[in-house]
């Protein structure tokens, strides 16, 4: 267990939304942030292989407000092998047009959360954990990011500073209910599902399994508390 304080950003913007899984067509934001979201964040400003992200809370800094859209979408996943069969046939192709459906989605608007999460080495690295801690907090006051962080959705940028002096969480007390925490793989040989992991060499591709996890989320003051996973 670390005794070092938390890291901390501030990351905001116009729009978000952290996708509850139980919808299906329909996209319905959490309340707040979700743990696997603001790690995401996290990895966007600074990642190395050496360590993961831990998160420990999120401050939401402004009230809950909600819209609605309606968005124009296509039903079925198309893949660059359906392409490259279409070019050599010179039959068939994909419109657009035959394959699209209006999808509402419930997002959050102008929000703003302060994160405090932890480093946590893995076993391979050789480094001391203030040296990613200071690489962080500089990547932060430059706003420097390995690729632009985003809130929930890709079209949702996020931005990201310094938390200031009078960045406050709202007064404001819930329970948000069952909330995804994060995806737990296993190694299985008869898995379907294929996924990457990282370690001294590079990344690699095994296969296995996913399984979600979820923790009862509550808002204490504004504040909401991030159990390990």
């Amino acid at each position: 267990m670390t005794t070092d304080p938390p890291l901390t950003v501030k990351v905001w913007g116009d729009f978000a939304c952290f996708t509850r899984p139980e919808f299906g067509a329909e996209r319905v934001s959490y309340e707040v942030m979700t743990p696997s979201a603001a790690r995401g964040v996290l990895e966007a400003i600074f990642w190395k292989p050496e360590f993961t992200w831990r998160v420990r809370e999120i401050h939401v800094l402004k009230p809950i407000s909600r819209f609605s859209i309606l968005r124009n979408e296509i039903n079925s996943w198309q893949s660059d092998r359906s392409a490259r069969d279409w070019a050599k046939t010179g039959e068939g192709g994909y419109f657009a047009d035959d394959d699209r459906a209006q999808r509402h989605t419930l997002c959050l608007r102008d929000v703003a959360y302060v994160l405090k999460a932890d480093i946590e080495l893995k076993p391979h690295a050789n480094a001391h954990p203030a040296k990613y801690r200071d690489q962080f907090r500089r990547r932060v006051a430059r706003g420097q990011c390995h690729h632009q962080p985003y809130l929930g959705t890709r079209e949702f940028s996020a931005f990201f500073a310094e938390p200031e002096a009078d960045d406050r969480p709202i007064d404001r007390s819930d329970e948000l209910g069952l909330m995804l925490l994060d995806m737990e793989f296993s190694i299985a040989s008869d898995a379907a599902i294929e996924y990457l992991t990282h370690d001294s060499s590079g990344a690699k591709v095994v296969r296995g399994k996913a399984q979600p996890k979820f923790f009862r989320a509550r808002l204490e003051q504004g504040v909401m508390r991030v159990p390990h996973s």
